[in-house]
């Protein structure tokens, strides 16, 4: 496999993504990050959500299973709810089976950053951006299968345009309303680059202080909060995760105590793309992310511990 590299890792999809000369939809789990459905957005190709699963609250197998039987499409892109790393090998090998041509991505960008092949997939994407695993503020990298013939796609960059497209697409997911796109410069392909082994470098020393961090913060929560309320421990690396009823009411405790907590990530069928997406919007009625990397340090920690007992 090849490893190419782009400021950001959206660059890297965007770029396979025009390259392809298939109108064919895409499946995209409905609880993925927004930027990956604008991405495709921007390349003009189409695509259509799957819900996820209770069980594994990833992208529900047998559904998408079940779409690629009965129609042909140009790909499917694969994302690790929460960073949990586990991979469907034998799903992936399923889908190649069905259609050779089936265009498989795994999208690790919440995932701890690996510098060998862990999947089968045809793309394999990690993402050192702002608010992941290692946040270097820039950068996303990729293994890609030989037989793609990867070109970097080159686009004019303006800053205000991304902001603009993050404050609206952040509205229409607020207020549950159709995100209408208008293409603008808001992706960055260009930035100039550190070499491979420069870059690895930076990541792999960011990567030992962030484990370490979270691991602190994270003993603290799983000692302090209910074990009712928390996702199993694969799921908590990116941030430490838990499920409540009355979900709000915390959050809102939260800010007014004076620290923050993050809500990733809402449902966006009937917003992007498709209608409805059960299990993505029971989640994200319940889910909230409290931070366990650099933004927190112990002592907001326990204060948001003993927050979240008062309101629970």
């Amino acid at each position: 496999m090849q490893i190419v590299q782009a400021p950001r890792a959206s660059a890297i999809l965007y770029s396979l993504l025009i390259q392809r000369t298939d109108s064919r939809p895409w499946l995209l789990p409905a609880n993925i990050c927004p930027i990956v459905p604008i991405t495709f957005l921007k390349a003009r190709v189409p695509f259509e959500f799957v819900d996820i699963s209770a069980a594994t609250l990833h992208m529900d197998l047998e559904q998408a299973e079940g779409r690629i039987k009965t129609r042909k499409f140009g790909g499917l892109l694969y994302a690790h709810t929460y960073g949990e790393p586990s991979t469907p090998r034998d799903f992936f090998a399923l889908l190649k089976n069905l259609d050779p041509e089936l265009v498989i991505v795994d999208d690790r960008c919440l995932c701890v950053p690996d510098f060998e092949p862990v999947s089968s997939a045809d793309i394999i994407l990690y993402s050192t951006g702002y608010a992941k695993i290692v946040e270097l503020n820039f950068g996303g990298y990729a293994f890609i299968n030989d037989n793609f013939d990867y070109q970097p796609a080159h686009l004019p960059f303006r800053p205000n345009d991304y902001r603009e497209l993050e404050k609206r697409y952040k509205e229409s997911i607020e207020s549950r309303s159709v995100f209408s796109y208008h293409d603008n410069n808001w992706l960055e392909t260009d930035a100039p680059l550190p070499a491979w082994y420069d870059y690895r470098q930076q990541i792999e020393s960011g990567q030992k202080s962030s484990l370490e961090h979270r691991a602190v913060l994270n003993q603290i929560y799983a000692s302090c909060l209910p074990k009712e309320i928390q996702l199993s421990e694969p799921y908590q690396t990116w941030r430490f995760n838990i499920r409540v009823k009355d979900k709000m009411r915390i959050l809102n405790a939260i800010f007014k105590a004076g620290l923050f907590a993050s809500s990733h990530y809402a449902s966006l069928a009937g917003i992007m793309a498709g209608s409805m997406a059960r299990q993505a919007e029971l989640l994200a009625d319940e889910v909230i992310n409290l931070f366990n990397d650099h933004h927190f340090d112990e002592n907001k920690a326990q204060h948001i511990c003993e927050v979240i007992l008062e309101n629970v």
